[in-house]
């Protein structure tokens, strides 16, 4: 979403490749619908939810809580596969499901540590974004198990 005037085709969409835009000096904002955050009570329960080592095995045997989860739901059988257990881990998951890095799923976690961060001419996933969305994903985990 852009919040300055940009030019724009008729029906009000832009064709001016994203890209273009940055190099023009536009600037884009990516707004997320993140609807997790209405069962975090307080700062102080968020904190609690980001802290409290969440139960990783539950993702890979239990198929139902693992499709609810944001981020990750759609992608069942590379987490049974890669089995992320860890922030760190959750995070190389979360890039590595992005077409960029697509040829490290399934890879052992030392191999895939090795290039995941490494800046890619496909879509990818910096390694902040994804480290931020792992946190938001533990979140969404414990806050699933307080809710079960």
């Amino acid at each position: 979403m852009y919040f300055t005037d940009i030019p724009v085709a008729g029906d009000g969409i832009t064709t001016i490749d994203h890209k273009l835009a940055e190099q023009l000096g536009y600037f884009k904002l990516d707004l997320l619908n993140v609807g997790v955050y209405e069962n975090v009570k307080d700062e102080l329960h968020l904190v609690k939810l980001m802290t409290e080592e969440p139960l990783w095995n539950r993702l890979w045997e239990d198929e139902e809580y693992c499709k609810k989860l944001i981020h990750v739901g759609n992608h069942y059988e590379l987490i049974c596969s890669m089995k992320p257990d860890s922030i760190p881990r959750m995070a190389m998951f979360l890039a590595v499901m992005r077409p960029g890095k697509s040829h490290l799923r399934n890879k052992d976690w030392a191999e895939v540590g090795q290039t995941v961060w490494q800046k890619s001419s496909d879509y990818s996933f910096k390694k902040a974004h994804a480290i931020a969305y792992a946190h938001l994903v533990v979140v969404h985990m414990n806050l699933l198990n307080l809710l079960n």
